[in-house]
Parts: structure tokens; sequence; C-alpha cells
């Protein structure tokens, strides 16, 4: 019989330096079988014997405690339908250092200068030390960190894959380690151990504000590198005073602001200065820092990598010797730049999303303008460069080749000035970097357009990837807490975002207030300055809502039980502070409406800051923030806050059934229902409509089952009306758009739905993908009919309407009762003109396949059901059937 595999620890394939205490194992069953009856786990010594159960997601090691640096193989065999299996072939994962007392080394860094961060990025400084190996070993490990961006080289070879290395976290309280496997870099005799370290996210300009210094005021790096060899011995070379600097040729670094390298200098940054005496010429002593070791910690998730290439699809010559250099698409990352010239050179490049009407590089849609906002709290910056690298290139070099590892861009062009030789097509490629995600959804359909926009949902969330869940790659690259709720369902299908997710969560849990107040960007980067100038607040319904959104979605998509336990006492801490915050306070407008309260009034949440619905069409002007931001301040939003703490309650109340928790889960639910008829009382108007009486109003209402049985239909209906009277365009915002045409696909109206998938003239999803958008907008007319650019081009977001594609369109649908696709459901909605649809989602317990086509009146439905798992198959004519493993075929009339 065949074996079980695919074999995954964690949420990872074979994790390096793992801190898990206690890991879990995921294995697929072995083709063909229906389902498991028995699974025998070996972990290192430990075998669990044969154990009776189903499960075969997250199996939690019930062995001995683990210790630091050891590295266990494992294998599991299982008991089926078709009987015992053979063992898997072996799986393997190595700890990291699990505790302070594991570490040796010192923080170090370079000696603290009166570098003035307002000025600029600071440079990139080399740390480095050389020592001795006696021979060959075994086995060697580099843990490190830093405070900033690091690269690590050994004896002149980058050590290991990684880019923007530690990742962004809430530094204060969670910094990741790197563990990096060396055993065939180091070389009897001297090696040397170099390290580049600049600003990074710690030091370096972040959020829209491009805030500096926001977590310190130094750079420093800690490393430790062990060797072992056969007969036992060992060695340990840690971060110390012993350590020494030396000048960088990466002269100033920042993520946002870009990079400026002088190759010149590159010669003073290699080996052979590494041997001369510390007290040579630019050879300098470094400083000795105390820094709390307890919060280091492994990471959940892949690490960034480069993940691709794109050569240029054109490269046009412009006068004075600029190049305009097209690659296609918008994408996150950087430029390798190859290429020779005679001569000595300065290098501009200029990173963009869009061209100006001259055909050259613009950033007016995403660069500050000349004269910053007075409500900045420091405008020096935010009026600086931006998304510009700058490279010296020395007379006589050989070759070029260039590629800014210590900033990253968002951009689909750039411009090239200062070359001494004609830039051609081979010279240069777009680097694409984020997190190295395991893609496991796609999308294909009979119309091309539907295609591009599907492909344009997955470049755009690749292009916000890049360690935490972004905005945008470009003018603020903040995790807003709103975007992630909002995409994370979508992101779950096309991509593994299980561990990604989680990093995230655990600092949003970490910067979380006491009272349970969640900040609207998770790191939280936003300097309280700028709120209090605008009169703002955190703790917006519908972004802090993410505390509870978003780890129920990744339970139902990856059935990951423990990530909901760890983040419970978050969970409660927001639906609390909601809770609270409804009960203690009135919005002036309804206490003037109603001086004494009404019973129902605590449960109405009407007062705090609220983004609103956020960016409906004709509604806002982004240029005009602090207006904006006034009137949200003074406007009543309990019907959406009031809406959102009824969804957020009535999830926790099944979160806290989940996980054994029924006093709190009846409680949460009290506060469901007391919420829910609230907001009915509240919200409803007599003849059966809402107050509100707009699209988003009526798609939350029927969204999250607040719309009562006897008015749910009036309200679908309410809801067309409505569209239909803006010419058949949504006029929906930010928090509503991505539950709009699932909610008319719910009630009747799948014709509705599709014909504003299909609408083709602004606001509307085609429109942007006809005036050659690659990725999604943040504004429906990102690019105006003139071609001119506004906001960002890479905003998620309103991608997630690809989740129609996928769960409607072709119908794959996960349920709530059965997460990780263990129990799921087929039921296709054909419409649209579409003669074939075709969806696959490569679930936990493998490949779940949907794809349908029409054929002489008939609709032909292809669903493949992964082992371990079964289906349910609702047909358009109403058939439903029960769908075991493998493909299964059926056919009913076309409707």
């Amino acid at each position: 019989m065949a074996r079980p595999w695919a074999l995954r620890v964690e949420h990872l394939d074979a994790p390096l330096g793992l801190t898990t205490p206690v890991p879990r194992f995921s294995w697929r069953l072995p083709p063909g079988c229906r389902d498991q009856h028995a699974y025998q786990l070996q972990v290192g010594e430990w075998d669990s014997g044969r154990v009776e159960s189903d499960q075969s997601v997250l199996v939690t090691y019930r062995g001995r405690s683990l210790v630091s640096r050891e590295r266990l193989d494992w294998r599991v065999r299982t008991w089926t339908d078709q009987g015992a299996s053979e063992w898997s072939d072996h799986g393997w994962f190595e700890m990291g250092l699990l505790a302070p007392e594991d570490w040796s080394a010192r923080w170090i860094g370079p000696v603290a200068t009166n570098e003035d961060g307002s000025r600029g990025p600071g440079p990139a400084h080399g740390l480095q030390r050389a020592f001795t190996v006696p021979a060959y070993v075994a086995r060697a490990r580099i843990y490190a960190t830093a405070h900033g961006v690091y690269e690590l080289f050994l004896n002149d070879r980058r050590v290991g894959d990684m880019e923007l290395t530690p990742g962004f976290t809430s530094y204060g309280s969670r910094l990741q380690v790197q563990t990096f496997d060396v055993t065939r870099l180091l070389e009897p005799g001297t090696n040397v151990l170099r390290a580049i370290v600049s600003d990074g996210w710690f030091r370096g300009q972040v959020g829209g504000c491009r805030m500096s210094r926001v977590y310190g005021d130094d750079v420093a790096l800690l490393a430790q590198l062990e060797a072992q060899w056969v007969d036992g011995s060992s060695v340990c070379i840690g971060t110390d005073g012993t350590w020494t600097t030396t000048v960088s040729p990466i002269v100033a670094a920042d993520l946002m602001q870009g990079t400026t390298v002088d190759l010149r200098l590159a010669a003073r940054a290699g080996r052979a200065e590494l041997r001369t005496p510390r007290s040579a010429p630019g050879v300098r002593r470094v400083a000795v820092h105390e820094y709390d070791l307890r919060r280091l910690c492994g990471s959940p998730a892949p690490p960034v990598r480069r993940v691709d290439e794109l050569a240029p699809i054109s490269v046009t010559r412009h006068e004075n010797d600029q190049y305009v250099i097209d690659f296609g698409r918008n994408i996150n990352g950087w430029i390798n730049l190859r290429g020779a010239g005679d001569r000595e050179a300065e290098l501009t490049l200029t990173h963009g999303e869009a061209l100006d009407q001259h055909g050259d590089v613009t950033l007016s849609n995403i660069a500050a303008e000349p004269t910053a906002p007075a409500y900045i709290p420091d405008s020096s910056k935010l009026t600086a460069e931006f998304q510009v690298d700058r490279v010296t290139v020395p007379a006589g070099a050989e070759a070029l080749s260039f590629e800014p590892r210590h900033t990253v861009h968002g951009f689909r062009y750039v411009r090239l000035e200062g070359a001494s030789y004609p830039v051609e097509l081979e010279d240069v490629r777009a680097v694409v970097v984020h997190t190295d995600l395991r893609r496991t959804g796609w999308f294909a359909c009979s119309d091309e357009r539907l295609n591009r926009l599907h492909d344009a949902a997955v470049w755009s969330f690749r292009g916000n990837a890049c360690d935490i869940p972004t905005d945008c790659p470009t003018r603020e690259r903040q995790g807003w807490t709103g975007d992630w709720q909002i995409f994370a369902p979508t992101a779950a299908f096309l991509f593994d975002v299980a561990g990604f997710s989680a990093k995230w969560l655990h600092d949003l849990a970490a910067e979380q207030s006491a009272d349970g107040l969640v900040f609207d960007c998770v790191p939280n980067t936003q300097p309280s300055e700028l709120y209090e100038k605008l009169g703002i607040a955190h703790g917006s319904a519908g972004w802090g809502d993410a505390a509870v959104l978003v780890p129920w979605e990744i339970y139902r998509a990856y059935g990951d039980r423990d990530l909901l336990a760890e983040q419970w006492e978050s969970m409660c801490a927001w639906v609390d502070h909601a809770a609270r915050s409804a009960a203690s306070r009135r919005h002036p407008a309804r206490a003037r409406q109603r001086p004494l309260p009404a019973n129902h009034d605590r449960w109405i949440l009407d007062t705090g800051f609220h983004y609103g619905e956020w960016l409906e069409p004709g509604e806002w002007d982004l240029r005009d923030i602090e207006d904006n931001m006034k009137a949200l301040a003074a406007a009543d939003h309990g019907e959406l806050a009031t809406a959102y703490l009824h969804r957020s309650s009535r999830l926790l109340a099944a979160i806290g059934r989940v996980l054994g928790h029924e006093t709190a889960a009846t409680r949460y639910e009290r506060i469901a229902d007391c919420t829910r008829r609230a907001w009915r009382y509240e919200f409803i108007r007599d003849d059966g409509l809402l107050e509100s009486d707009s699209q988003a109003g009526y798609v939350r209402a029927l969204a999250f089952g607040l719309s009562p049985a006897k008015h749910r239909q009036r309200h679908a209906n309410r809801l067309v009306e409505l569209i239909r009277a803006a010419g058949t365009h949504l006029q929906t915002g930010f928090l509503s758009t991505s539950h709009l045409l699932p909610v008319l696909a719910r009630t009747g109206h799948i014709d509705v739905a599709y014909q504003l998938l299909l609408q083709d003239t602004e606001p509307s999803w085609l429109a942007m993908i006809d005036r050659g958008a690659t990725t999604i907008w943040e504004a429906w007319d990102g690019i105006d009919e003139e071609g001119r650019p506004r906001l960002s081009l890479n905003h998620y977001s309103k991608g997630a309407v690809v989740s129609f594609l996928h769960q409607v369109t072709a119908g794959i649908q996960l349920l709530d009762e059965a997460p990780a696709y263990k129990y799921f459901r087929i039921a296709p909605m054909p419409g649209g003109g579409l003669s074939w649809v075709r969806a696959v989602h490569d679930s936990p317990y493998g490949l779940v396949e949907a794809s349908w086509r029409l054929e002489e009146g008939r609709f032909h439905l292809e669903v493949v059901v992964p082992s371990g798992t079964t289906a349910e198959v609702r047909l358009p004519d109403g058939q439903r059937h029960q769908a075991g493993v493998g493909p299964n075929h059926y056919v009913c009339p076309a409707r």
C-alpha cells in the first residue's frame, strides 16, 4: 500500500530554528484512501503507538520536552479503509534557541555618532570578526537577529537566501531570530564572519508619515555561530567586544526612501581588510549593548525571499540619456542591474507605478506634495526622495552587478539616469520580493477579462505580503487591520497564509491596550501626535474587529484550533472593550434626540472614532484628509459599529464553544443577541427599510444576519433597486464591497451579481482592468480617462471580489462546521455568459477541484475530492449529491 506524504511541522515543510515548544504534525493520506481510522507517529525516540483518530492535520506532539538545538526525524503511518500503510518517508525539524540562557553572544553595534535621523537615512554598517577553525566541521549553525535589517556573509559567501531579516514585528515584544545552516561554508583555517546592518523598520522610515527611529536610535546585531566536530568538541563564536566595524559601500539605506551605494568603497568591506589590525584606518571597535533577550522568537511564517525575476517588456530611451524601463506589471521588490561602462558613472533609479503624459515615471500618485500638510508631525522626511536608488560605479569596472537588498519598492516602471552605456533589455531585471508563501489556489474561465482580474488580485496580494500584510507597497506599507480582515479569506484560498497570519496576530495581541483596544495598524507605527492633530483614535469598527475575524478565518481554512486558543484573550478583550464602550457612552446626536436612554441603548456602539464604510464611490477625496477626518470623528457610526460588535460577539461565542469555554460562549452569545435586537430596533424603519437606505447598509445587514427573516427579501430587493438607480454600479465602500456579490447570489439575484462583476464603466473592477491594471487599485479611478494616476495602484482589499469566483462561480465553499475542508460544498452558480470555469484549491487534505462547462444545453461538472474528506454537491437544477474521494462527474440541464 502507498504511504502518507506531504509531511509538515506546524505550517512549514522542514523548519530550521523552531521555537514552538510543542510542535504539531500534518500529513496527507495515501492516494486513493477514503478516510483514516488511526495513525502512528514516531518523532525521535517518541512513539505514539496506534492512535484511533481521523486527524491528520496539526496533530500535537506528546513526547518529552524538546530542548534547544536538537534535530529530530519523524515519520507516520496510517490505517485507512485500505488497511495499514507503509511508513512515510522521514521528515525533520530542528529546534532553535529556546531560552535567553542559550545565548552567550552580546548585542553589538557601531559606536554611536551624532547622526541626526531627520537628515536622512543612515549608512549600512559592516560588522565582522575573523576566527580560526582547525578542521572541517560536522555541523554549524548561526543564530542571528538585529535591530535593523541585516545580511550575513561567511568567507565572502552570502549566508542563506532570506531577505530583509529579521522581518517586521512589534520589536518591543517580539524580535525574530533566524537560524542558518553554515556547515558547508566553514573552512579549515581562518574564517571571517561579516554582517551588514542597516536601519530597516527598526530605525528607518515607516508608515505613511515616514517617521524614523520609532523603535530605537541605534542599529545592532546579535549573532552566534556554533560549530561541532564528529568527536563531540565544539566552538561558539558570538558577537562581542572583539568584533570590529568598517565602512560599508551602502552609504545610505532606507526601506522607503531607497539606497545609495558607492561601489568604489566595496573593497573596504572585503575580506582582505578584515585581516588588518584593529587600529588600521577605517577599522573601529564596536559598542556592546544590553537588550532584552526574552523577546527573541522564531517565526511561524516562511521568510521573505527573492521569489521571481521579471524581464522588462520595453526599455525606452528619452533625452539626456534617461531610460524608462517597463516590467509589464506592478510588483514589490527591487532591481538587478547589469552592464559595463568605460568611465565612472553615477546611476539613479526612480521607481514608480505609473507614467505621466510624457511617458516618464511619475510618483505623483504615491509621493507627498512639495509642501507637507500641517498635521504631519515631521514633514522633512515626507517630502524627501522616495523610492530612489543611487549607485556610483568606479571607472574601469569590468561589469556592473547592482541589487539593493536593503530597501524595497512598489513599482512597474523604473527611470534610469546616468548610464555610460546603452541600456538593453538583458541588462536589467525586476526582482519580486515577498514572503515565500506556498501557492494554493487557482482560477480560470472562458472570459479573459476575469482571468486578468484574478491575476491582478493575486499579484496585488503578492505585492503586499512582505513579512506583514500591508495596505500598499509604496507610500504607507502598514499592516492596516481592516485591510487584512477583508482580504484574509481570499488570501487563504490563494496562498498558505496560516503561519503568516499567526505571526501578525501575535503582534496584534502583544500591542493591544490593557483595556482591549486594538491599534489600527499592526505593528503600530502611527504617531500619536498625528492622531491628536487630526482628532482621531484607534479602535475603529471593522478594523479592530480583525482581532476576532482573522483568527476565525484562519481556523476555518486550516483547522488551527491552537491559534484560537492563543488569541482567545485578545479576542475577548476587544469585544469586551467594544461592549463597554456601547454601554457607557452615547453619541451626542442620539442623546439629544432621546435624552432618557432606552433599554436597548446600552447595546448601540455609536461613540469612539470610526473610519466608517470608507471610500464609497464619489464620497471621499483623500487629498482633503483633515476635513475628512473631522467629519468622520463627528459622525454617528452606530449602524456600522453595532453591526460589527454583533458579528464579532457572535463569532466569539462560536469560538468559545470550539475551545470548550461554555460559560464565556453563553455570555458572548447574549451580547450577540442583544446587539442584534438593538440594531433592528434602532436602524430599521417602520416600513421595514433601513435608516441609512444605502447599498453598504443592506449588504452588511444581509451578510451579518441582521435582517429579520420577514424583511430579508425586501432588503435584498431594495439593494438591487439602489444598484439599478446607480446605473448598475456598486456604491459600496471599503468594508462591504467584498460581501456585495455573495449577498446578491444568496438572495436570488445572481444575475445582478454577474452584471456588477462584468460592469466595465467606473466604478467597477473591469474598468481597472481595461485601463491596464495589473494589480488592484485603491481608488476605482486609479487611472482616469486621461491616463493620470491617482492614489495607490496596489491596494488589494477590492480584490477580495475574486472570492466570488472561487465560492460562487466555481462553487468551492468552506463550511464553518468542518474547518480545513474536512467536509465542504461544491455549489456552482453559472452566469455572466461564461461557458467554462475551473478552480483548484490545495487544501490541508489535498487538492479540491471544481470545473464545469456548458455543452449542448447541458451543464457538466467535474469535482475532485481529496483523501480523508467528503463533499456535498449542489447542481444548478437543485439536485444534491454526496461526493466521495477522487473524481466525480455530474450532468444536469443548463439553466
